[in-house]
């Protein structure tokens, strides 16, 4: 039997002290607890009890108790936390241990209002510390993403500002203004330079988490965009001798919304063909063409260059991933357009050509 001392130990303590019997029943040992009877008011009359019954959980519980007491081991076997409701519908939180003291099996039940509330109050600081991480990741993937996007941009410009210099050149100009034609080429490489250095150093995750429309009164309209893309790259394919030419498969009058973004959609598409641009040969011709498909509408840019290799084929859309020559930026723009187009639910791809060349194509939902 258990000392009086340690008796008086869990009295004192308020632990609920049971010793197993032969029978599978319990019988309570020292003081009964005034939290205890509220949930078991026979414990005060009856010699042997069965706490499984006023507390479901330890049914489960006392089969590891079981195969704990069948090892004879000197340690303490804990349950977690639980929680049970009074009739009042007031909720208390237990735990239950089981040892052996002395080749006596006893079962422990202690209410720990105050360590589930230590507990609720570390989980909810937690949780609370997780959501502001969250909320800071995003904010700093929100900066990295405008970051990338004034870069890329800034890039698209240069490049305009250096056709410009290089048709310059075809003019009569004075010697003062050859001058300056290379002054300004210089300024314009060694800016080009600067931008690809930037671009280098983003390795943060870019993530697409700006907002998108999927109404059909706000969302862009495909059609009109790729007229857009081409508008303003059309003046650099001329000046390379690189026809761009637009094929709509379907009756232009038909509806080509999709679901996206018109600002990130004209980027997607400016991507793409500046990619074709960039491996394309002279006299070669890169097409734009929109295609409806039931719920989807289908963009593909087709060239006439010297195709993907199968070994890079897996690789375009990731990030930093560049073409054989890396005749392009930094291998960024390819992951925006993915990152964008998963983002609104449609698809992206690359399929060689038959006849030599690339496409690359986006799949875009129509709203609905």
């Amino acid at each position: 039997m258990i000392k009086t001392i340690e008796y008086d130990l869990f009295a004192a303590l308020d632990i609920v002290v049971l010793e197993l019997l032969a029978d599978g029943y319990f019988k309570m040992v020292g003081t009964i607890p005034s939290w205890f009877i509220k949930f078991y008011p026979e414990a005060t009359e009856q010699q042997k009890l069965d706490p499984k019954t006023k507390f479901p959980f330890l049914e489960n519980f006392m089969i590891d108790a079981g195969e704990f007491w069948a090892s004879n081991s000197s340690q303490k076997l804990q349950s977690p936390l639980w929680t049970e409701v009074d009739e009042a519908g007031n909720e208390y939180h237990f735990e239950a241990s089981v040892l052996c003291l002395k080749n006596t099996k006893i079962l422990l039940i202690s209410l720990v209002e105050e360590a589930y509330q230590e507990k609720q109050f570390l989980i909810q600081k937690c949780r609370e510390s997780n959501l502001d991480y969250q909320k800071l990741v995003k904010e700093i993937q929100k900066k990295e993403i405008l970051i990338h996007c004034i870069i890329h941009d800034l890039a698209g410009q240069l490049t305009a500002i250096k056709c410009c210099f290089d048709l310059l050149s075809f003019q009569n100009l004075t010697l003062k203004g050859i001058e300056y034609l290379k002054t300004g080429k210089k300024q314009a490489i060694k800016q080009e330079n600067l931008i690809k250095d930037i671009l280098n150093a983003f390795s943060a995750e870019v993530e697409s988490l700006e907002v998108f429309t999927v109404d059909p009164e706000q969302a862009p309209d495909a059609l009109v965009c790729a007229k857009d893309v081409i508008e303003a790259l059309l003046p650099n394919f001329n000046a390379n001798n690189i026809n761009l030419n637009l094929v709509v498969n379907n009756d232009a009058t038909q509806e080509w919304k999709v679901v996206g973004e018109k600002s990130r959609l004209d980027r997607v598409l400016t991507n793409l063909v500046e990619n074709a641009f960039r491996y394309s040969p002279p006299h070669s011709t890169v097409i734009v063409q929109l295609q409806q498909q039931q719920q989807n509408i289908l963009i593909s840019v087709m060239d006439e260059g010297v195709g993907v290799s199968p070994e890079m084929a897996n690789n375009l859309f990731k990030k930093f991933s560049q073409g054989r020559n890396k005749v392009g930026k930094v291998g960024l723009g390819l992951y925006f357009c993915r990152i964008t187009v998963k983002r609104w639910g449609g698809a992206i791809g690359y399929s060689p050509r038959s006849g030599g060349g690339s496409q690359f194509w986006t799949l875009l939902k129509k709203p609905s």
